[in-house]
């Protein structure tokens, strides 16, 4: 009877490992549009940066640790990097690599507490920035009035 309700055990964690990973995989896919279009100034750091990223996709982060633990760190790097959250993917990739802390939804407690004590810089209004079309060192932005 002992075995049987470790086998149930691991089944449901099992089970919630996949769930987790097929729900980070398809909110990546859904935040694309909305994370192309952020409005993130060059050479921001952390608390900027989580502060102007939506809740979503730091819970998606924190989901994909949970369900991939450290095989999460090179589809963070890969996502991260390709929207430009540089300070983001440094912290994020940090943190995957640290095994067993999947239990732990760090970078949404992260943004919980800098929205919460106000941490970063204020997001500006009027610039775009268009992060497939940015090259390493030179930013392209756009006003956001027509």
């Amino acid at each position: 009877m002992g075995g049987s309700g470790w086998q149930q055990l691991l089944v449901l964690l099992a089970a919630l490992v996949v769930i987790a990973t097929a729900i980070a995989l398809v909110g990546l896919a859904m935040l694309h549009r909305s994370l192309r279009w952020l409005r993130i100034p060059a050479g921001a750091d952390f608390a900027t940066t989580l502060r102007l990223v939506p809740l979503s996709l730091v819970v998606i982060l924190d989901l994909l640790d949970f369900g991939l633990d450290i095989f999460a760190a090179p589809i963070t790097w890969v996502v991260l990097t390709r929207y430009r959250l540089n300070a983001l993917r440094n912290v994020a990739a940090v943190e995957d690599l640290i095994p067993f802390t999947q239990l732990i939804p760090t970078m949404t407690v992260a943004w919980l507490v800098v929205r919460g004590l106000g941490l970063g810089h204020p997001p500006q209004t009027g610039t775009i920035i268009d992060a497939e079309s940015q090259d390493a060192d030179y930013v392209v932005s756009r006003t956001g009035r027509r």
